[in-house]
């Protein structure tokens, strides 16, 4: 049955969905690494797809930006599609100094601004980290291609332009790998429903350095990430 959000029917999305922030994106993705792709939701122009990976049903929907919007999606198709496993593949804004422009980053915790959890929790703060499991699937995935991922905290922004002095290197400080805007609210999310989450990151700038990817070295690292994405969702158990 749809939700106010999702034209999707029952049985429509698989028990793992990747998302991609932008709702195009997801139609890349379908169109060039799934078989047999059924279109499955285009609500609010947010578009979703079920097809296959080999033999693996995937589906792939955008979550829109920011935490709310990942949090719509997510609780949605968790609680009303069966979806199982939700990785989120996107971008992400470089912060340690260890950290290079197109490095896959895999986001073992999200730390935040956002209110989201500790409204969860009546006030108390919350981990918000990723199923280990469907990490450990994930950085056997990259290290099987070659890639070798970065893993750690990234922090999820509810503001993209912070007006906050010395906000970067307050991060920087506390060993955050990256800055992002919807991981801490899909772990939310997950934890909530029982669900299982992992957030897969491509560094396409680097917010202290100021380097940043070419439009090729962008579609080099997305191919990447994909890869390494959809054989987590082949392999996770």
């Amino acid at each position: 049955m749809a939700t106010p959000h999702i034209s999707a029917e029952p049985g429509d999305f698989a028990e793992t969905v990747l998302m991609p922030g932008d709702p195009l994106r997801a139609k890349v993705i379908a169109d060039n690494y799934l078989e047999d792709v059924k279109a499955v939701t285009d609500t609010r122009n947010m578009l979703g797809f079920t097809g296959r990976y080999g033999d693996t049903p995937v589906s792939v929907m955008g979550s829109g930006m920011g935490i709310p919007s990942m949090s719509i999606y997510a609780f949605e198709l968790y609680t009303q599609y069966n979806v199982e496993k939700i990785i989120r593949v996107g971008t992400c804004g470089g912060i340690s100094p260890t950290v290079k422009v197109r490095d896959i980053i895999v986001a073992m915790g999200a730390s935040t601004d956002s209110s989201v959890n500790r409204t969860r929790l009546a006030g108390d703060d919350f981990a918000a980290i990723a199923d280990y499991d469907l990490l450990e699937s994930t950085v056997a995935a990259a290290r099987a291609a070659g890639v070798a991922p970065r893993v750690g905290n990234v922090f999820s922004s509810e503001l993209f332009y912070n007006p906050r002095a010395n906000f970067f290197e307050t991060l920087k400080s506390h060993g955050i790998l990256a800055v992002e805007m919807e991981a801490a609210g899909l772990y939310g999310v997950a934890a909530e429903t029982g669900k299982r989450a992992v957030s897969v990151l491509t560094v396409s700038d680097h917010v202290v350095t100021g380097t940043s990817t070419s439009a090729d070295e962008r579609q080099n690292s997305f191919h990447e990430m994909m890869q390494v994405a959809l054989e987590a969702a082949a392999n996770a158990h």
